[in-house]
């Protein structure tokens, strides 16, 4: 099969805080593109992309950029402007998924399930339970966990370190928390792929940074053990969630199913991940391989996909 492109410019790194992990997913998937015939350059980004990418001409970017500054719009932004096609969502798709608390808001006008949630600023979030526990508090625009509080019932006051001065997240999502299981589910194009239910390692309270790409820190559980009926909701709500914010290429959509016996049955989605991660801990290539793909079958579709004007 023949290539649509030739030269293929693999953006990771950045300064957003999920750094080390898009360095990863950018060693990952440069090395399968450059196995399927593509002529690669890495760029680990900083602030003079723009002007790398405009001497540079690739015909197209993989973005493999996580969290601000490359999951967020800005890179997309600039991608278009110099017209070079580029992979994943495009300008409002990103800009929008990357913001929790806007992002809720186009989900329930789509019918997508969510927890309630209050945004507030990190002092007000610090200063008092602004929800009854258990609640948890994350930053409205970041990724990967970071940041993220779970507040328990037993918690006589919120994390106090949100007032430390090196505390750089921005403003907070109070959200009810919800029990349960942990269960994500990927989008290529217009379809959606399996279920997979997340269980983090002995030790690790929750599915946090560590639990996501600490080898060993997490079970990936694929297909997901729930009902038949439940699977294909999830995977009907991925895809409805996907479209809600005009997502495009592949993203992956978090939901909370609280079916315990003591549970409420209620089923919500957290987010959608506009550029998930591809490393070798990562929840997409494992719900590729499941749909058939290899890992260089799924980087390959990506890049395949690029394109400008994605946001239309």
């Amino acid at each position: 099969m023949t290539n649509k492109f030739n030269h293929v410019a693999v953006l990771m790194g950045g300064w957003s805080a999920e750094r080390d992990v898009s360095l990863r997913s950018g060693a990952a998937c440069a090395g399968a593109l450059e196995q399927a015939g593509y002529r690669v350059t890495q760029i680990d980004v900083d602030r003079d992309i723009a002007e790398k990418l405009a001497a540079l001409r690739p015909d197209a970017c993989f973005n493999a950029l996580h969290g601000k500054g490359g999951e967020d719009g800005c890179i997309q932004g600039i991608l278009e402007t110099l017209r070079i096609p580029y992979t994943h969502s495009g300008v409002l798709a990103s800009a929008l998924a990357m913001d929790k608390a806007r992002a809720k808001v186009a989900f329930k006008a789509a019918g997508v399930p969510v927890a309630e949630g209050i945004v507030a600023s990190p002092a007000e979030a610090a200063r008092a339970h602004l929800m009854p526990p258990p609640y948890v508090i994350k930053p409205v625009t970041e990724g990967s966990s970071v940041g993220v509080f779970i507040v328990r019932e037993d918690h006589a006051h919120p994390p106090q370190e949100l007032t430390r001065a090196d505390w750089s997240f921005g403003d907070v999502l109070v959200e009810r928390y919800v029990g349960g299981r942990e269960l994500t589910c990927a989008v290529m194009g217009d379809k959606a792929l399996g279920v997979i239910e997340i269980l983090p390692a002995e030790g690790i309270a929750f599915y946090d940074y560590e639990a996501k790409y600490a080898k060993g820190g997490s079970r990936h559980i694929l297909p997901a053990q729930i009902s038949p009926e439940i699977y294909e909701f999830i995977q009907k709500l991925a895809l409805d969630a996907h479209n809600a914010l005009g997502c495009r290429g592949v993203s992956r959509a978090d939901f909370r199913l609280d079916d315990r016996a003591s549970g409420t049955g209620e089923l919500v989605c957290l987010e959608v991940n506009t550029q998930p991660g591809m490393t070798a801990t990562s929840l997409v290539p494992d719900l590729a391989a499941h749909a058939g793909l290899t890992f260089g079958e799924l980087v390959r579709w990506i890049v395949e996909d690029a394109s400008c004007e994605r946001s239309v």
